[in-house]
């Protein structure tokens, strides 16, 4: 009996074949919890206790709220998120000391002035652990952020050579065409490799995209690099330097003033974020999201001084395509780019993706069987 040659498509497939069996369980576990984590903000809000607000015509000032929360023994507030919507909360965020890096929120009905702490539920502690799986595996950062990491580059180079192998030997429309659907009438041998061979195949591109921006996160050579790649600082979070001036007390505005200026110039509706002047940026911070945009994770950025000066606007349309690339590397992540529509997406291809490694791995049992029978 000839010996069959030793092809590129058969290294191809032993590459994709133990390469996949060798990090099946660390990437069940990835996107299993990135399934969850495709709705993360729903999921939470399903289970938080609901804050009712009826809407009335004598609204307080965010000045009066302020005064209530510091008054009430929260702490210092350092910023509110007025939403677009006349009956939904402020969601103001305080730090107990300033030192603190995020603080915390807490929601101030703008008509009642009373306050409503956000406390914890067990979606909170949940999604959390979902997040330290899908990021480091439960484990030290130091040691799951590069496993997780080589394993998400396992996952690029599984996605690449699934799709060359998803291509017939000879490429015509009807020996393809048979890739693009799952033939349910068949026995369930054949449609645990439809499910891989043809779920995989649709799936494939966004697991790229997510494998792309997912480095990110867990190797900072691969961040700086990509960020060098494209002209754009990525996650950069550094607040713009400003040379202002001293005002003097009588110039100084009310921060109901500054907002009141700041949607002026952002006049559309959205919901508008304020971060106070503080001892190292001495001016107000706006950000504000259109809601007639394409995209709901997109914002404008406004300036200003204390005596309501603008010292610069930031319109997101006029970023250069680099710029709005690097900005929008999370959103691409996680499926928030395109709101729920890319979110249901994105949802659809985690649970393909954790199905992955379990139907590969019956595929391989099932052809070490047939070989047995062979020799048998």
């Amino acid at each position: 009996m000839k010996k069959e040659k030793y092809t590129i498509r058969k290294l191809i497939n032993d590459i994709h074949l133990w390469l996949g069996l060798g990090s099946g369980i660390i990437l069940f576990l990835v996107c299993l919890s990135g399934t969850f984590l495709a709705f993360e903000h729903e999921i939470k809000d399903f289970f938080a206790e609901s804050v009712v607000i009826e809407a009335t015509s004598q609204k307080a000032s965010i000045e009066n709220l302020s005064e209530t929360l510091k008054a009430s023994g929260n702490g210092f507030v350092t910023g509110v998120t007025i939403p677009s919507e006349s009956n939904a909360a402020y969601e103001f965020s305080v730090k107990k000391d300033l030192s603190e890096r995020r603080g915390s929120k807490v929601l101030v009905n703008p008509y009642t002035s009373s306050i409503h702490k956000i406390e914890k539920t067990g979606a909170d502690t949940f999604m959390q652990s979902m997040f330290r799986l899908h990021r480091w595996l439960l484990l030290d950062t130091a040691v799951g952020r590069p496993i997780v990491g080589i394993a998400t580059i396992i996952f690029l180079l599984l996605s690449i050579s699934g799709i060359v192998l998803w291509f017939p030997k000879k490429i015509k429309w009807k020996n393809m065409k048979n890739g693009l659907k799952i033939k349910t009438n068949a026995n369930w041998k054949r449609i645990n490799h439809d499910l891989h061979n043809t779920l995989g195949f649709y799936a494939c591109i966004f697991i790229v995209i997510m494998g792309i921006t997912g480095l990110c996160w867990s190797f900072e050579g691969y961040k700086v690099g990509l960020g060098n790649l494209i002209g754009a600082k990525i996650f950069n979070r550094t607040s713009p330097e400003f040379e202002v001036k001293k005002v003097n007390d009588n110039d100084i505005i009310s921060i109901d003033k500054a907002i009141a200026i700041a949607n002026e110039t952002l006049n559309y509706n959205g919901d508008l974020s304020v971060s106070f002047p503080s001892k190292k940026n001495n001016y107000y911070a706006f950000k504000k999201s259109n809601e007639a945009n394409w995209s709901p994770v997109t914002s404008d950025n406004l300036y200003m001084d204390l005596s309501g000066k603008v010292l610069a606007v930031e319109w997101f349309s006029d970023k250069p395509l680099n710029v709005k690339i690097a900005s929008l590397i999370k959103p691409l992540h996680t499926g928030e780019i395109y709101g729920m529509f890319s979110k249901i997406i994105y949802f659809l291809t985690c649970l393909i993706a954790t199905s992955l490694p379990i139907t590969g791995t019956i595929i391989w049992l099932n052809k070490l069987k047939k070989k047995k029978k062979r020799k048998n």
